[in-house]
């Protein structure tokens, strides 16, 4: 993830795949991919960001015959700390993979949870996509401009749902907002859901303003018409999607998200290694490519130890946004 403002570059959220073993036996041709019984772990609910990558993810590596059935299933809670400390505690599992990004990264600081992915195997970052910022289909709201004005009028009478906790990606990106649009952040008023699937639900119901969310989360209701998109918060507009960026808006800032899959601790070279063969291979599928198209997601690839010196400068920027932000 890439966060610009005036005063912070920061990179953001996440694919975490976390459970039990994920891949089972199965007629896969590259045995060098295959982990019996491997299971991806989603610690939030189902249809958010995370779910929808492991279960892409899952279901391409299965047709592009890398593996057998692959099971996936949600621990969700406490913006995804609940399940990296069911990962964190699965010592030696090398047949449980957790999905997971930013939005884990920074509910590590504001949970000030004891485990840290600092205590996970890195396996991979898998993507990178633009926020979007979004209201119901019968909101008074036609245009980011319209929205900003309101907002800035008066910042606590529009509540702002995201689908992570405070620190998380649909946080931070609604704070950065602010902040560009001269909003003290501790005016907003910012309201956390467990995933993408549960701020569906309050954006439709009016029960928030506005909602920031992933791109490829919400593509369908953008284009059945029940959500409207105001405007994107990456660096230029995404293809197919009528919609500004933030600096068009007249916001001096970007952000973009990031998604990746880390594993348990004290896993042998051998067991690392081959969670790491298999999440190339599924990189290189033309399963995964036009998955990558279809939901509007940017290719981040960046596996093994490169990922793990990714989350330390990850962890270290949230620190440092969370702290710039007085939050």
């Amino acid at each position: 993830m890439r966060l610009r403002t005036p005063f912070a570059l920061l990179g953001a959220a996440l694919l975490v795949l976390v459970g039990p073993p994920l891949l089972s036996p199965g007629s896969g041709s590259d045995t060098g991919t295959r982990i019996p019984g491997l299971r991806f772990m989603v610690p939030n609910t189902p249809g958010g960001g995370y779910d929808i990558t492991a279960r892409t993810a899952a279901k391409d590596a299965e047709e592009a015959d890398l593996t057998g059935d692959i099971e996936v299933f949600n621990l969700p809670g406490a913006g995804g700390t609940v399940g990296l400390t069911r990962l964190v505690g699965e010592r030696g599992n090398g047949r449980l993979a957790m999905s997971m990004g930013l939005g884990v990264v920074g509910a590590v600081h504001t949970n000030r949870t004891p485990r840290t992915l600092a205590d996970t195997t890195p396996i991979a970052r898998l993507t990178e996509e633009q926020d979007i910022v979004v209201v119901g289909k019968d909101s008074p709201y036609t245009t980011i401009r319209e929205l900003l004005a309101a907002w800035k009028a008066n910042p606590g009478k529009l509540p702002v749902g995201g689908g992570s906790s405070p620190g998380g990606p649909d946080h931070l990106a609604p704070m950065l907002m602010a902040q560009a649009a001269g909003i003290a952040p501790k005016d907003v008023n910012y309201v956390p859901f467990d995933g993408g699937g549960e701020l569906l639900a309050s954006i439709l119901g009016d029960k928030v303003a506005f909602g920031v969310s992933g791109v490829g989360e919400y593509l369908d209701q953008i284009k059945a018409g029940e959500l409207r998109l105001l405007a994107v918060t990456g660096p230029k507009r995404v293809p197919g999607l009528d919609a500004p960026t933030l600096r068009e808006a007249g916001l001096d800032t970007e952000f973009t998200n990031w998604r990746g899959i880390v594993a348990p601790p004290g896993l042998s070279d051998a067991e690392r290694d081959k969670l790491v063969t298999l999440v190339t291979a599924l990189h290189a599928s033309p399963q995964w490519r036009a998955s990558l198209k279809t939901h509007g997601w940017d290719d981040a690839f960046l596996p093994g130890e490169e990922f793990g010196a990714f989350l330390t400068e990850q962890d270290r920027r949230v620190a440092s946004v969370l702290k710039e932000l007085g939050l």
